[in-house]
C-alpha cells in the first residue's frame, strides 16, 4: 500500500482553475466533471472528468479551485475556504485549444475563380429561369 500524502507540497497538482468552476455530477462512468478556465492558460476552457462518484457536499459551482492527486486513486479539490477529498479510478484533463489553433493557422484565401463560380451559381439559383438551367445541367 502506498503512503498517504497529507501536505500540499507533496501532492501532484493536476490543474488550478481561475474564477468560476462548474461542477457537474453525471450518471455513468464519469461521475464528476469540472469545467472552467485555468490560471496558466486563461484563454482556454479546461474540462476535468473523474471516473468515480462526486464528493458529498460539493456545490454546483466553486471559485478558484485547485485539483490535486493525493495518491493513487485519491484526489483533493480545494478552494480558499473548503476542500473535498474523494476517490476516483482516474482523472481525464481536456483543454479546448481550437481558438489558439485557428489563430496560429490562418485559413487559406479562397481562389478568385471559386468565388466567381459560386457567385454565378447562387445568382442563377435565385430566379426561376436560372433554376431551370441548373436543373438541365444537372440532368446531363
Amino acid at each position: 500500500m502506498e503512503p498517504v500524502i497529507t501536505s500540499m507540497d507533496e501532492a501532484r497538482r493536476i490543474v488550478r482553475f481561475r474564477g468560476g468552476v462548474s461542477c457537474r455530477r453525471e450518471e455513468g462512468p464519469l461521475g464528476l466533471i469540472l469545467i472552467g478556465r485555468t490560471t496558466d492558460r486563461p484563454d482556454e476552457t479546461a474540462t476535468l472528468a473523474f471516473a468515480g462518484s462526486a464528493p458529498s457536499g460539493l456545490p454546483e459551482a466553486v471559485e478558484d479551485a485547485t485539483v490535486e492527486q493525493i495518491d493513487a486513486g485519491r484526489y483533493r479539490i480545494s478552494t480558499g475556504r473548503r476542500e473535498w477529498i474523494f476517490t476516483a479510478r482516474s482523472a481525464h484533463l481536456h483543454r479546448e485549444v481550437s481558438t489558439i489553433f485557428y489563430r496560429a493557422i490562418t485559413p487559406r484565401p479562397v481562389p478568385w475563380s471559386t468565388r466567381m463560380f459560386w457567385r454565378v451559381v447562387l445568382a442563377m439559383a435565385s430566379n426561376p429561369v436560372g433554376k431551370r438551367v441548373l436543373l438541365a445541367l444537372r440532368r446531363r
